[in-house]
């Protein structure tokens, strides 16, 4: 049976202490058993804490992945910012490294006044590089997930990711279900993407994120809302993986409601007949 890790993108709520290592213990005390680490503001870990956090997750049983900082735009037309962007994915990689996560999630490009073929091969040369950079530099066990947005300005969709992962080793598609659902109009088929991911890239395990957004003037808007929206709806989702064999899952809830809506999810997938260890 597939194997789902499933917590919150941050720090819980309630966390009595807002410090990483009391949300991975706050996570296990929930009977969750993943967390993502949110650098979004920036990486100000330190190598210490990030071993620190590991050493505590580990021990917990408690699976980790961070989130890059969101000032990222490899596809921007000035250098300086391309520049700053590559040392950003770098610096969260190695502190995911030494805290021993698997993956990390990147908001890699918005087009601009690229065409988006010519932002593609931007990506595929400026991330390279980076994948490059990292493992020289002792990186080798974190994946680099771009992520599927939602905006059609932004580089990202299910297509995209899928295919500059096939280009570049050590890059995966970290899938953002309700970005996905947002970028194709507000439909989605759960088997048929998970079909893709493990066709196309042999995957074995898909890295994830879980929220709802919000509908406004006919179109999904890129703004997270509690899972009870349904857009999308996690249900469907829930029924395909219980089914499965051939992958296993991080489930990141990106709700603003963090641990009740992972929860609420976790009692989806156990009414279903999943059992969390």
């Amino acid at each position: 049976m597939v194997k789902i890790y499933l917590g919150p993108a941050g720090v819980p709520h309630s966390a009595k202490k807002k410090s990483t290592i009391d949300g991975v213990k706050t996570v296990k005390e929930l009977g969750l058993n993943a967390m993502e680490v949110e650098f979004v503001q920036g990486v100000k870990m330190s190598k210490e804490t990030a071993e620190e956090v590991g050493r505590v997750a580990k021990e917990l049983g408690v699976r980790l992945s961070v989130h890059a900082p969101y000032f990222i735009n490899l596809c921007s037309e000035e250098d300086e910012k391309v520049q700053a962007s590559k040392k950003r994915i770098l610096d969260t990689a190695d502190r995911a490294e030494s805290m021993g996560a698997d993956a990390i999630a990147i908001h890699i490009a918005f087009y601009g006044k690229m065409k988006p073929e010519e932002c593609y091969g931007k990506i595929k040369s400026e991330l390279g590089e980076v994948v490059d950079s990292a493992r020289s530099n002792g990186i080798k066990n974190v994946k680099f997930g771009v992520e599927t947005m939602a905006k059609e300005t932004a580089f990202g969709s299910l297509d995209e990711v899928i295919s500059i992962s096939k280009e570049i080793k050590g890059v995966i598609p970290y899938i953002d279900w309700a970005h996905t659902f947002g970028r194709l109009g507000g439909k989605i088929d759960y088997e048929e993407i998970i079909n893709r991911l493990v066709k196309e890239l042999n995957l074995i395990h898909i890295n994830s994120h879980f929220e709802s957004l919000i509908f406004k003037n006919g179109k999904y808007i890129d703004e997270h809302i509690p899972i009870d929206n349904n857009t999308p709806p996690f249900e469907p989702l829930a029924r395909e993986l219980v089914k499965r064999k051939d992958i296993s899952i991080s489930l990141i809830c990106e709700s603003p409601e963090l641990e009740r809506d992972a929860l609420k999810m976790k009692k989806v997938l156990e009414d279903l007949g999943y059992k969390f260890e």
